[in-house]
């Protein structure tokens, strides 16, 4: 039995739910969200809460079961407070800045990376060595920050590069002489 699955996604005052056939859509202050529900998952909603059942006992229907709740809860917190990922920045000349609507990297590289922003997202430099990746979709905030990171993964010796802000990198020992 999943224990996900069992718990009720709450919804806020500002976000409006609207369950279709197949479809799931969620609108909020920050915009506008859907995504496509399975024929082996019930929804139903009470009041300001949504339930989400599985509709046989398959095994399909049961993995379905949890996976369809977060996602409808990643809506619903999506489009009412969004997602966040932080980025740091370390090395020496290593830097990041906003220039229109490009993200500028200079990551050690004989070439400035230029990463052009997406539509729905918000990438922002506070200072040359932080990057924050904001917006409503989980998926997408995550997957914008994987590809960031990618230009210049952390190395285990120095420590150089691009990692997500409170991960740790095991460090490696150098040339013994």
């Amino acid at each position: 039995m999943s224990r996900v699955g069992t718990l009720p996604v709450e919804i806020p005052e500002n976000v409006n739910l609207e369950i279709g056939k197949g479809k799931i859509t969620a609108k909020g202050k920050l915009g506008e969200l859907s995504m496509a529900v399975g024929e082996e998952i019930e929804i139903s909603r009470e009041e300001q809460l949504i339930w989400v059942k599985p509709v046989g006992n398959s095994r399909h229907s049961r993995n379905m079961w949890g996976t369809t709740r977060s996602l409808i809860n990643n809506l619903v917190v999506g489009v009412s407070k969004g997602f966040e990922k932080k980025l740091e920045i370390h090395g020496v000349g290593y830097r990041a800045q906003i220039q229109g609507n490009d993200l500028v990297l200079q990551l050690g590289h004989s070439h400035e990376i230029r990463y052009p922003i997406p539509e729905g997202i918000k990438i922002e430099a506070p200072t040359q060595t932080e990057v924050v990746v904001s917006g409503a979709d989980n998926q997408k905030v995550g997957q914008i920050a994987a590809e960031i990171r990618s230009f210049r993964k952390p190395e285990p010796y120095k420590g150089k590069g691009v990692r997500y802000s409170g991960e740790i990198i095991l460090r490696k020992e150098g040339k013994k002489k």
